[in-house]
């Protein structure tokens, strides 16, 4: 048998293994380094369950269940079916409803330049520091189910509509005390 394909093998040069093995550990480390920055600058959000459907518009109303972390792992809010407009929250909420579906679950991280920047946030009841200046938050979030801008204002108008006419009617259906079909009063 004869070899065609034989091909002698170089010596290895003192310390290039070294260098290989320290090249190959700066990329490492400068691509996890590129991947956290693109992290802490941008909005991240990540399906934990999918949803299905439409996504929430800007001018929509969402109803959500949520708890909110600080980066430490903090818990600074939560809420049960909580009805919210969708531009009234922080930009990065917002951001991120915009990317869910109905009955999806998400976690989403917020960097601090979109949630409250160099402001700190205080609870109400407390007055102490709940959200300090310049903190990314993490949120998990469910989407219950969202409405219309204008399907909300129509259920307004028909709330306050309705709420009109049981004024007028005395308060209760049927007519009670003071309304106009009151009986007079005992003399």
């Amino acid at each position: 048998m004869t070899e065609i394909t034989r091909v002698p093998l170089q010596p290895i040069a003192k310390g290039a293994l070294g260098k290989l093995w320290l090249g190959v550990a700066l990329a490492v480390a400068l691509g996890g380094a590129v991947a956290y920055e693109t992290r802490q600058k941008g909005l991240d959000v990540e399906t934990v369950k999918a949803g299905t459907g439409a996504m929430p518009m800007q001018s929509d109303y969402v109803l959500v269940n949520y708890v909110g972390h600080l980066a430490s792992g903090k818990e600074f809010d939560r809420g049960e079916r909580v009805p919210i407009p969708v531009q009234g929250v922080i930009p990065g909420f917002s951001k991120a409803l915009q990317q869910m579906q109905k009955g999806g679950k998400y976690h989403v991280f917020i960097p601090a330049r979109l949630a409250y920047g160099a402001s700190e946030q205080r609870n109400q009841q407390t007055g102490e520091v709940s959200i300090p200046a310049n903190s990314d938050l993490i949120f998990d979030i469910e989407l219950v189910d969202f409405k219309s801008g204008a399907e909300v204002m129509r259920q307004r108008a028909l709330m306050q509509q309705m709420q009109q006419q049981m004024r007028g009617a005395g308060g209760a259906p049927g007519g009670a005390p003071g309304g106009a079909d009151a009986a007079p009063p005992p003399q």
